[in-house]
């Protein structure tokens, strides 16, 4: 691997972003120089029978034991299909849990690693794997930097007003109860190119981001920066998602321990995997939603209905928020190719300055775009997500400020 290169504070050369989950790694190759991706792939199914790795539409098959072998695999995809990593000067990692320590982008060393591995109850899913994914990194490429780049971070601007939950003190202080919110590396990319989609300057935007995918989440952003988000210490909090309830009476676990006998796991276990659109109408494919209502299935039109206000609410909280809104922006697999979950959640807001033209919003197209009518007063913007770009980007930055 060549050595670090810069042209003045920034990082030249290719950047290996790494997402590792539990059972995968996907990862991409970003040339700094065009801020493209240059390859890309996937590895699933690590630690089972039968793996699968696909790098650029090239597919393999075969028992990975580990995400150690499953590094090697990758690194074994690359030198058989190319391109060649000799140009790679950072590796940039994708961590989901950043509490209240990390709210920027981390060069990681042995001490940045125990701390992550300190946060890890705060997302027992997530930190555990991505905490893994570093290491066996960091043995395979000893001799580059290695960043972290936090979901959390950009929500790190929250005030303590809006991050500060009704509780005693001592859980805020002693336990790190607060709101965090999630998918910030999401909208840290999305708010930024509905600024200059607009052509105006990040920090003169207010804009109302709705990341909507399985997962799904709402964030305000006041001149570049969150103010508030929907989800909250955990990712299981606000909009109503694929599998997870959103918002529900903090009151529920304790409800249904002495009606049904459940614990705290199983309560948690239902609400996080057994909820959202999959425990409303036994579906939590969004198309597979709108097929149901359409055949006329009641239990999918409530789920729609149920998620469609629940997307308004937070628009009208938003809004109040931040008093003035520019944008409102859709993204996430869900809010970049479903128009009628679009035109679903704009429904009834136009004394908000808020609506959509129904053919652009139905004009197919893999670009950012605007979709609200020619001189509406919030310009309602579709924009395709590239969290790879943004933790490259993140990973360049954070060189460089080093």
């Amino acid at each position: 691997m060549s050595a670090q290169a810069r042209q003045g504070d920034t990082v030249s050369g290719q950047v290996l972003v790494l997402n590792t989950g539990s059972s995968s790694i996907k990862y991409r190759l970003i040339d700094m120089g065009t801020r493209r991706a240059v390859a890309g792939g996937l590895i699933e199914r690590i630690g089972e029978d039968e793996s699968v790795l696909t790098h650029d539409g090239v597919r393999t098959e075969r028992r990975v034991a580990d995400h150690e072998e499953g590094l090697k695999a990758v690194l074994a995809a690359f030198a058989e299909h190319g391109p060649p990593l000799d140009g790679v000067v950072a590796v940039g990692h994708r961590v989901v849990h950043g509490g209240s320590r990390f709210v920027t982008p981390v060069l990681i060393d042995d001490e940045v690693e125990r701390a992550i591995e300190e946060i890890a109850p705060l997302a027992p899913l997530h930190n555990p794997a991505n905490l893994e994914g570093i290491r066996v990194a960091r043995r395979a490429f000893p001799s580059l930097p290695h960043v972290a780049v936090f979901d959390t971070a950009f929500h790190g601007t929250i005030p303590p007003h809006a991050h500060t939950y009704a509780v005693p003190r001592e859980w805020t202080r002693k336990l790190g109860v607060r709101r965090y919110g999630f998918h910030g590396t999401s909208t840290a990319y999305v708010s930024r190119r509905a600024a200059a989609l607009l052509g105006r300057p990040y920090d003169e935007v207010n804009s109302i981001v709705l990341h909507l995918g399985n997962g799904a989440s709402a964030t305000a952003v006041r001149a570049g920066r969150s103010v508030d988000t929907s989800m909250g210490i955990t990712p299981l909090a606000g909009l109503v998602m694929g599998t997870r309830s959103g918002d529900v009476d903090p009151a529920l676990g304790a409800y249904l321990g002495r009606v049904a006998g459940m614990d705290l796991a199983g309560v948690d276990a239902a609400l996080n995997k057994e909820s959202g659109l999959l425990g409303m109408c036994g579906a939590n494919d969004m198309r597979e939603v709108w097929r149901l209502a359409d055949s006329g299935d009641e239990d999918a039109r409530l789920a729609l209905d149920v998620y469609g206000y629940r997307v308004r609410a937070y628009i009208g909280a938003y809004y109040a928020a931040l008093g003035d809104v520019d944008a409102l922006v859709f993204t996430g697999g869900v809010g970049e190719n479903s128009p009628r979950v679009r035109a679903l959640a704009v429904t009834g807001l136009i004394r908000l300055g808020i609506e959509i033209d129904p053919d652009r919003n139905d004009a197919e197209s893999a670009e950012a775009r605007v979709i609200s009518p020619e001189g509406a007063e919030v310009t309602v913007l579709v924009v395709p997500t590239n969290e790879e770009l943004e933790i490259a980007e993140q990973t360049a930055a954070c060189l460089g400020d080093a």
